[in-house]
């Protein structure tokens, strides 16, 4: 007993460590992009994109490293799910009632049912493989590009506030501090990530559980706090719209870039060879997650989200957490 309460303590701890690392992370990165000329849409589809899929692809590829590859699908699979049915579902209660004025349904939609559908037809058979990763960066790499394109036609668009923030941070000089904070950050997501595996790991030889049903719930919805965050803290300021960009451009990453980037090194450092998806998460919180990311293309299709839709949303993901566990 005394072993799993030390082990659950170290996750908490752990996790917390990689999620204020990775903004740390992004925040310095931001700057140093910016000071030396980096476009601003460029900064914004790259640096600070990638940095809120950086505590998931991170844990991700130390999983592999440790030999648990299961956990990769697992975490990818879960976060997914926790930023529609959770992050977007709190946001919509939060707002009561908000309304979508960018059009997401020609190419970010697709793309979204996309890569969701690739990451559970590639997933069917347990195995994600070399060439099925190269497949999802492939996806990346166009999401990237079409994120690049459409920033770059909207910056004239941008608000005096936002110009005057970029203008500043331009303006600041880089001292020791943020290459000192950037370098550090680096360090602290590593260890944080590790810790957060190995607690993992033992947390599930403690209760003899498998480490995709601890991964698929405890390490997913830690890794989407940083969402949860930004969206309550922007659905309280009013702009809950954020939320859906947010989530959308979360989930595509996730499938895209933190399935492809461990399955690139499960060649070396997994005895199958591959990256293994359990049964369990293929019978149930697949089919899950195509169920929350359908709901999503539905509920913004008419370019609003309701409070009830919210709460439709959170008790879709109350039900998933608890049959997860065996409780209904």
């Amino acid at each position: 007993m005394i072993d799993l309460i030390m082990w659950i303590g170290i996750f908490i701890v752990a996790l917390a460590v990689l999620i204020k690392s990775s903004d740390y992370f992004t925040e310095s990165s931001e700057k140093i992009g910016l000071h030396f000329g980096i476009p601003a849409f460029i900064v914004g589809v790259t640096i600070v994109a990638f940095g809120t899929s950086l505590p998931e692809l991170v844990s991700s590829l130390i999983a592999v490293f440790a030999g648990s590859s299961e956990i990769v699908a697992a975490n990818v699979i879960g976060s997914n799910i926790a930023n529609i049915l959770l992050v977007l579902g709190i946001a919509a209660i939060i707002a009561k009632k908000f309304t979508i004025s960018h059009e997401i349904e020609s190419v970010d939609l697709p793309l979204l049912v996309c890569s969701a559908f690739l990451l559970l037809m590639m997933s069917l058979d347990g195995k994600f493989t070399f060439g099925e990763g190269v497949i999802m960066l492939f996806g990346i790499v166009l999401y990237i590009s079409y994120a690049i394109s459409t920033h770059k036609e909207s910056e004239d668009k941008k608000n005096s506030d936002e110009e005057k923030h970029i203008e500043e941070i331009k303006k600041e000089k880089l001292g020791f501090k943020t290459w000192g904070i950037l370098v550090a950050s680096v360090f602290f997501i590593f260890l944080g990530a590790k810790y957060t595996i190995d607690s993992v790991i033992m947390i599930s030889d403690i209760l003899d559980i498998g480490k995709d049903i601890i991964a698929v719930i405890a390490v997913a919805l830690g890794t989407s706090l940083p969402e949860l965050m930004v969206t309550v803290s922007a659905a309280r300021k009013g702009n809950a719209e954020m939320a859906v960009g947010n989530v959308l451009g979360s989930n595509i990453f996730n499938s895209f870039m933190v399935m492809g980037v461990p399955a690139l090194f499960a060649p070396w450092f997994v005895t199958e060879g591959y990256l293994k998806v359990s049964s369990e998460l293929i019978g149930f919180a697949l089919p899950i997650m195509i169920i929350a990311t359908l709901l999503y293309v539905f509920m913004t299709r008419d370019k609003k989200i309701t409070q009830w839709e919210g709460w439709t949303l959170l008790i879709v993901y109350a039900f998933f957490v608890f049959s997860t566990f065996g409780l209904v």
